[in-house]
């Protein structure tokens, strides 16, 4: 049930909302293909290293333009619920015949809907990098260059833990692409331009500066954004952040704002994340990662000294999955995991990435503080199921599970500074599926869920307990009491069952 947000889905604090940009950015070039002449790598060429871009930035431009795209997706989604409020004593008379949830509803029909979103070309033979929330459930794809050609397009295969898809444009090559720059030399006052399809208006370009890298803003556990502020709003899903070399340094598909608009803070995909996505992406049409089994939670302060560390670090196992490669290994609930593979644990996403970089079938070596010692364990990896590698949540999940359709993240004290939201309590909406109960009630990202029927909540699994109960006890639907730009009000979700 929990997640974060995109641009083309906001997630608000009181009054301020995270929108998940639809921005992507991406190339994975290589092999024959990277070795043949390309149209972009013969016009980057004409750029010295004493080009002078505080005037402009057209020869850069002139030279990427060519390899983004504009991402038209056509979607079959439920149609909104056609409730109308009746009176009081008509309600109470049809309840006399059918009871307390009244009349039977006829199924919601599907209507077709559009979305458009922003990509760019990875290699000659047309494969394209956008956002899995712009590809997401598409009937149809249509790619349009920036010359106005329209190719059609098939879905290659998406990730949806790094917002990252990979189409494929239905035509022959060769096309202009574009390259990855290696986003760890990325620094901090960089200038880049950001190009994409913002509301739809064709090929824009913005410029700004990096203002940040390593973001984690609570999308998911794989987390390592770039923030910049050149103005990037709805619709550049999918589009690249380049360097000033004409390189992919990250693939745009956040944004923070209090409108949905631009206010100088956006979020790209790392272009090494990227990378290894769409690499095996292309390779099979999915994502394969390592599992080892655990739940895990953060060392803070007080927990390294009752352990004994000599600082906060490392991951403490909350509890081992039965039949897991970790139980397998000999982990127990209290282990600190210090090391991955010699790989040092600082944070949480540390044993996240290392675990799910290494892939099913890895032998990897922990180094393991247990009862005040070090020691050494041997796990085999196995193949991630649909559950994460390692994660904070409760144990497996049931076979059947109510769901509303939304991706929840904490409101603790430090997201509320950094995201201003005034709610003291409660769990904040990252992401509304755009076919889920919740969407067809109107919730949004940046909404705060501050009750389930009479009982407050706090966090994310309190949600989730409540939620539960409500389908245990034989609900049908829950009553939500939400918290918008500072305003309350109560929305009654259906259940559904997943």
């Amino acid at each position: 049930m929990p997640e974060t947000s995109s641009l083309c889905r906001p997630r608000s604090r009181a009054g301020t909302a995270l929108v998940l940009v639809a921005l992507a950015a991406l190339a994975v070039s290589g092999g024959a293909a990277a070795l043949r002449a390309n149209p972009v790598d013969d016009r980057l060429r004409t750029i010295g290293e004493d080009t002078d871009f505080s005037r402009s930035y057209a020869p850069l431009v002139k030279a990427v333009m060519p390899a983004v795209v504009n991402v038209k997706v056509e979607r079959m989604t439920p149609a909104a619920d056609e409730d109308h409020p009746g009176r009081p004593e008509m309600d109470e008379f049809m309840k006399r015949f059918f009871g307390p949830e009244g009349p039977p509803r006829p199924e919601r029909r599907r209507r077709p809907q559009a979305g458009v979103g922003s990509g760019f070309i990875i290699d000659e033979a047309g494969y394209v990098v956008t956002n899995a929330h712009v590809a997401r459930d598409a009937r149809s794809i249509t790619v349009t260059t920036s010359d106005g050609e329209e190719y059609e397009a098939a879905l290659v295969g998406l990730d949806e833990k790094t917002d990252l898809a990979l189409l494929k444009i239905e035509a022959e090559g060769p096309f202009p692409f574009v390259r990855f720059a290696d986003s760890s030399k990325v620094e901090v006052g960089d200038k880049v331009i950001a190009v994409g399809n913002p509301f739809g208006l064709g090929g824009s370009v913005t410029a700004g500066i990096v203002s940040a890298k390593g973001r984690e803003v609570g999308a998911g556990p794989y987390d390592d954004f770039i923030q910049v502020d050149a103005p990037i709003n709805r619709g550049n899903s999918g589009g690249p952040t380049f360097n000033l070399s004409g390189e992919v340094i990250g693939v745009n598909t956040l944004i923070f704002s209090p409108s949905g608009g631009n206010v100088g803070i956006a979020f790209a995909i790392s272009a090494n994340l990227a990378k290894e996505v769409i690499a095996d992406l292309m390779d099979d049409g999915k994502v394969e990662r390592g599992w080892l089994g655990v739940r895990i939670q953060p060392v803070d302060e007080d927990i390294a000294a009752a352990l004994g560390l000599d600082e906060p670090r490392g991951a403490l196992v909350s509890s081992v999955d039965e039949g897991s490669p970790a139980a397998a290994a000999g982990l127990r609930p209290g282990d600190v995991i210090l090391e991955f593979d010699g790989e040092k644990i600082e944070k949480l996403r540390d044993l996240t990435r290392a675990v799910a970089e290494a892939g099913p079938g890895r032998t990897a070596t922990l180094r393991v503080l247990r009862q005040g010692r070090e020691t050494t364990l041997t796990a085999e990896l196995g193949r991630m199921p649909d559950a994460e590698v390692a994660a904070t949540g409760p144990g497996p999940k049931e076979k059947a599970q109510p769901r509303l359709g939304l991706v929840l993240a904490p409101l603790d004290p430090e997201t509320r500074q950094e995201l201003g939201v005034e709610e003291a309590r409660g769990a904040l909406v990252t992401r509304v599926q755009p076919d889920g109960p919740a969407a067809a009630k109107g919730l949004e990202p940046g909404d705060v869920i501050t009750a389930v029927g009479e009982r407050p909540v706090e966090t994310p699994a309190d949600v989730a307990a409540a939620v539960k109960e409500a389908y245990a006890a034989g609900k049908k639907a829950v009553l939500l009491k939400v918290v918008r730009r500072g305003e309350t009000r109560f929305v009654a979700v259906p259940l559904a069952v997943s």
